[in-house]
């Protein structure tokens, strides 16, 4: 007789799993949507490179948990006419729970083509730029330390901003992305690896 209720227990427990599931993955999908601030291949694009690594190459321990958690250096091409601002976010989209943040900043100088090693920890580096909360809840950088055992690449994008975000240091990402969701005029990309030291 116990036998016979385990059947319909176990279906109904196996049916509320695949629900929590399902509810988890939709709750995903719609946090990384809504910070993509504009579509993929829209507008024209910026050029990022950094002296401290290649674009899909390795990030340099130095610039990552394991070493410093310096943020590294990045050069970016002059945006189109009308750009009054940059915006600045690194993520980590193969982190297990979505999309986790590294580092935010916004209102950087749209005359700014280099930002040094190391410009997060320095203020007067960032040429009156303010940083947000990364996904540690610190404000600045927070260098790549990947869980589990294979590399997880790490997006730099840099956005050309046609006004000045009227925002606190602090903000969120989705206070950023929404408030510049709209006056995007360029982007770029840059993409590191790192994985898990042995």
């Amino acid at each position: 007789m116990g036998d016979g209720r385990r059947g319909p227990v176990r279906i109904i427990a196996l049916i509320l799993l695949v629900i929590v599931i399902s509810v988890a993955w939709i709750a995903t999908r719609r946090s990384s949507r809504d910070r993509q601030i504009v579509a993929a291949g829209t507008i024209p694009a910026l050029m990022i490179t950094s002296s401290s690594f290649a674009d899909d190459g390795t990030i340099p321990p130095k610039f990552t948990c394991d070493g410093g958690d310096v943020s590294p250096q990045l050069t970016v091409s002059a945006p189109p006419a009308g750009a009054r601002s940059l915006a600045l976010i690194v993520e980590d989209p193969d982190a297990p729970a979505g999309s986790f943040v590294h580092w935010v900043a916004f209102n950087l100088p749209a005359t700014l083509r280099d930002l040094p090693e190391g410009a997060s920890a320095q203020p007067n580096s960032m040429q009156g730029a303010i940083q947000g909360k990364n996904d540690f809840d610190k404000t600045g950088y927070g260098g790549p330390c990947p869980p589990g055992n294979k590399p997880h690449h790490y997006v730099f994008r840099v956005y050309a901003l046609d006004r000045i975000l009227q925002l606190p240091e602090g903000a969120t990402i989705g206070e950023i992305t929404g408030a510049a969701r709209g006056h995007v005029l360029a982007e770029g990309k840059l993409v590191g690896l790192y994985g898990p030291r042995q």
